[in-house]
């Protein structure tokens, strides 16, 4: 008879976006008559920018003319993508990274619960904690997490590294030796980053110990201090020790067209074997590629009125931010983030759990965010709002909470 994989078995609940959807639709069936704001799920809210939509028509045109169709795209994803983002994130930063570094996917959420794949299930992983969960779901999944203790919500073979109020947020260097460190920088769901300097010294590290960073740049648009690093490869000594993962969807509204990539280069070895090899077989045989006309959108990205449009979309989310967070510090809540990203992270009042408080905004703002517990142990007590709903929603939103 056939035997399924045990360990799927072992993750506790539903996703964490899941379980908090079905809350919310339960109110709203119960109370049909609610206008509920979300500010939970980091969903973009603006329409895709005028250059993206002018490239997704001409490529959809061109689809219309056997002399101009596209089939399958290649491996790694078309030239003129990779090419454009190997000149526009990288050269122009200064950090060294060759075309056939870049596998193009369909968003930064894949890659990184598929990048595990490559490593064995005896590597010990380590997580900022609070984390986003795909990291440590995939890695259950994958029967590398050891044990699941309800009481305190940890794994037994994950190593976590709290990021707290005490700490300033900022990951400390663990105790025990990981083998795979996965860093979110600026960091989901704190909202928080850390300084070039401080991104060195876990380079050196990561290299010093023989591990691997996997570094998920998602919000790197949405930096606006000069001391943060957009890339991790602006740090020497990257190239040896960090993957890097990038998406599209939070820089340019791609949540629903889907696109994103993934950086390994040629210098991370283990031993003789190379790390890009290997992603470059397991991205050919499980991976179709992103549409064509998906990756010209993706190009568009990169143009002069793409980078304007984009630049004042992401300064749109940006006021979102620094709104909510001067509004709740107005109304005496203990606030993080809203700088260098577009999440706003709050202590709960009056000692509130994080669900309680979920519940409570629920019920008596009609205003949806998330819950701090649901990211890992040390998020209990505080409570993510997103900076990525309209403008008008958003102060509504504000509104409803400073009036409780």
């Amino acid at each position: 008879m056939f035997q399924i994989n045990e360990n799927y078995q072992k993750l506790p609940g539903s996703y964490l976006f899941s379980t908090i959807a079905k809350k919310v639709n339960a109110y709203q069936q119960a109370n049909p008559d609610k206008n509920i704001i979300r500010l939970g799920i980091g969903d973009v809210t603006q329409p895709l920018a005028p250059a993206i939509i002018d490239a997704l028509h001409k490529s959809v045109d061109e689809m219309g003319h056997a002399e101009t169709f596209r089939g399958y795209a290649p491996d790694l994803g078309y030239e003129f993508l990779r090419k454009a983002i190997v000149d526009n994130d990288y050269k122009q930063r200064g950090c060294q990274v060759e075309i056939d570094e870049v596998f193009i996917s369909d968003g930064a959420k894949s890659d990184s619960g598929n990048i595990q794949e490559i490593f064995a299930e005896s590597n010990r992983i380590a997580v900022c904690d609070p984390v986003y969960p795909v990291y440590v779901d995939s890695n259950v999944m994958a029967g590398r997490t050891g044990t699941y203790d309800k009481g305190t919500e940890t794994w037994s073979n994950v190593i976590y590294m709290p990021c707290t109020a005490e700490n300033n947020f900022v990951p400390e260097f663990p105790k025990e030796t990981p083998d795979m460190i996965y860093l979110c920088l600026p960091n989901n769901p704190t909202g928080t980053t850390l300084t070039k300097d401080q991104l060195q010294q876990w380079v050196d590290y990561a290299n010093r110990v023989g591990a691997v960073i996997i570094y998920d740049a998602a919000y790197e648009a949405y930096i606006s201090e000069d001391d943060v690093a957009h890339s991790i490869y602006e740090c020497e000594g990257a190239r040896t020790c960090a993957i890097e993962l990038r998406s599209f969807s939070k820089n340019a509204g791609f949540t629903g067209v889907r696109l994103g990539f993934t950086v390994v280069p040629k210098d991370l070895k283990c031993g003789d074997v190379s790390l890009n090899a290997m992603w470059a077989r397991r991205h050919g045989t499980k991976f179709n590629g992103a549409p064509y006309i998906v990756q010209r959108a993706g190009e568009a990205v990169y143009s002069d009125e793409g980078k304007a449009q984009l630049k004042e979309q992401v300064a749109y989310y940006m006021r979102n931010a620094k709104t909510i967070k001067e509004g709740l510090k107005d109304a005496g809540y203990t606030v993080f983030g809203g700088v260098n990203a577009p999440y706003i992270w709050l202590k709960t009042p009056d000692q509130m759990t994080s669900w309680e408080f979920f519940d409570y905004l629920l019920e008596n703002a009609n205003v949806v965010g998330t819950p701090g517990s649901g990211f890992g142990p040390s998020g209990e007590g505080y409570f993510r709002l997103t900076a990525f709903g309209n403008y008008e929603n958003t102060l509504k939103a504000l509104e409803r909470i400073k009036a409780l």
